[in-house]
C-alpha cells in the first residue's frame, strides 16, 4: 500500500506540474489572441475573457496533459532505477502502475462531476462576452413543449421567433412565426410562415401570412399573404446553434433533462446524447493513456532508445484522441449508434494498451 502511494504521488504531482505550464502557455497564447481581436477593450476585461476561457481550455487538453505525465514519471523512475529495485524486491513492475492509474481515475471521475459544471459555466459565459463585445448582437433561445423560441436583435428593434419544428441543422424552421417590435418595446408586425429558411444575412419564408400591428385597429382586416417574403436575418446557424447550447456549455448534471426537453420539443438531441456518453467514458479513456505511455516508458533507460520510446507513446496517445474525437463525428451524424461511438474508443484504447504492456513487459 505503501509503494502505491508512493507511485500515485509522483504521479500526481508530474500531473499537476504539466497542467500548470500547459495553463500559464494556453492563457499566453489566448491573452495575446483577445488582445488583437479587441483592441480597444481595457486591459482587465480582455483578461477576465482569457480565465473564462482557460477552463475550457485546459479540459479540452486534459487527455494530452495525462499522457504526457505519464511518460514524465516512467522516463524519471527508470532513470533512477526505481523500476530495477521493484523488481528486484520480488514484484511486478505492473505494480507500479495501480497508483497512477488509480490517479487518472480519480481525476476523470472529478473532471467529469465537479470540473465539468465550471467548465460549462465559464465557456457559456466566455461565449456571451466574446459576441457582446463583437457587435454580434443580442440573441436568446429558449427551448419549450411548445418549440423554439429566438429572439433577434438589430438597430431596427427586436425581433421574436418561434417555430414548432426545425431541421436537425437549424437552417429551416417550420410553423415560424416573427413577431417585430420597435426599439421602444412596440409591436410591429408580426408574420406567419410555414417554413422559414436561413439564409447568408436573409430569412427565406414560405406561404407567408403578414400582419401590421402599427397602423391599423383592426390587424385581421388588413392581412395580407404571400408566396414568397425575404426578411433581414441577424442570426447565423452557428450563432443560433451556440445559442443553442454546444453540448459543453450544459453541465453534465443537466444533460439528461436537457435531452429529454429537446426530445419533446420534437428536436434532435443526438448530439448531446453522445456528448454526455462521451463524458461518462472519460476517466476509462484517462486510464487507457496511463497504460499506454507506461507501455512503452517503463524499461530500463540502457535497455531501450528512451526519445523513441517516449515519441511512440505520445504518437499512439494522439491516434487514440483522434479516433475518438473521429467516432464522436460519426455518432452525432447518425452514422453509428450512441453508446458505440462513446465507449467503443475508450474500451479498445484500453484492451490495446493492456495487449501492448502484457507484451513489453512479460514478453
Amino acid at each position: 500500500m505503501i509503494l502505491h502511494f508512493y507511485f500515485a504521488r509522483k504521479f500526481l504531482w508530474t500531473l499537476i506540474g504539466i497542467a500548470t505550464v500547459f495553463s500559464v502557455l494556453l492563457g499566453l497564447i489566448d491573452l495575446v489572441d483577445e488582445l488583437q481581436d479587441f483592441p480597444d477593450l481595457p486591459f482587465f476585461d480582455v483578461l477576465e475573457i482569457v480565465l473564462l476561457n482557460l477552463p475550457h481550455a485546459n479540459y479540452e487538453i486534459l487527455p494530452l496533459v495525462m499522457i504526457l505525465a505519464t511518460v514524465a514519471l516512467f522516463v524519471r523512475l527508470a532513470r533512477s532505477s526505481e523500476l530495477v529495485v521493484l523488481r528486484a524486491s520480488g514484484r511486478s513492475a505492473l505494480a507500479g502502475l495501480a497508483g497512477p492509474v488509480a490517479v487518472a481515475a480519480l481525476v476523470g471521475l472529478v473532471g467529469v462531476t465537479m470540473f465539468n459544471p465550471v467548465v460549462a459555466a465559464s465557456a457559456k459565459r466566455y461565449n456571451d462576452l466574446v459576441n457582446g463585445h463583437s457587435g454580434l448582437g443580442d440573441n436568446v433561445l429558449a427551448i419549450s413543449s411548445e418549440g423554439l423560441w429566438l429572439r433577434q436583435g438589430t438597430e431596427e428593434g427586436q425581433t421574436v421567433i418561434h417555430a414548432k419544428s426545425a431541421t436537425p441543422d437549424l437552417s429551416t424552421l417550420f410553423g415560424a412565426t416573427f413577431t417585430s417590435f420597435t426599439p421602444e418595446g412596440d409591436p410591429m408586425r408580426r408574420l406567419t410562415a410555414e417554413s422559414a429558411e436561413l439564409g447568408q444575412g436573409q430569412w427565406h419564408l414560405s406561404d407567408v401570412k403578414i400582419w401590421d400591428l402599427a397602423n391599423t385597429d383592426n390587424p385581421e382586416a388588413s392581412a395580407r399573404t404571400q408566396d414568397r417574403l425575404t426578411i433581414r436575418a441577424a442570426l447565423t446557424r452557428d450563432r443560433i446553434i451556440d445559442s443553442f447550447g454546444k453540448p459543453e456549455y450544459i453541465p453534465i448534471w443537466d444533460l439528461p433533462a436537457f435531452i429529454d426537453q429537446l426530445e419533446t420539443a420534437g428536436f434532435s438531441a443526438r448530439r448531446y446524447a453522445v456528448w454526455f456518453q462521451m463524458e461518462l467514458a472519460q476517466p476509462l479513456f484517462l486510464i487507457a493513456l496511463v497504460l499506454v505511455g507506461a507501455a512503452f516508458t517503463m524499461k530500463h533507460a540502457r535497455l531501450a532508445n528512451t526519445g523513441t520510446s517516449v515519441l511512440a507513446a505520445v504518437m499512439l496517445g494522439f491516434t487514440l484522441h483522434y479516433i475518438r474525437n473521429f467516432a464522436q463525428v460519426l455518432g452525432e451524424n447518425g452514422q453509428i449508434p450512441i453508446l458505440l461511438a462513446a465507449w467503443a474508443p475508450p474500451v479498445a484504447s484500453l484492451l490495446l494498451a493492456l495487449g501492448i504492456l502484457l507484451h513489453m513487459e512479460d514478453g
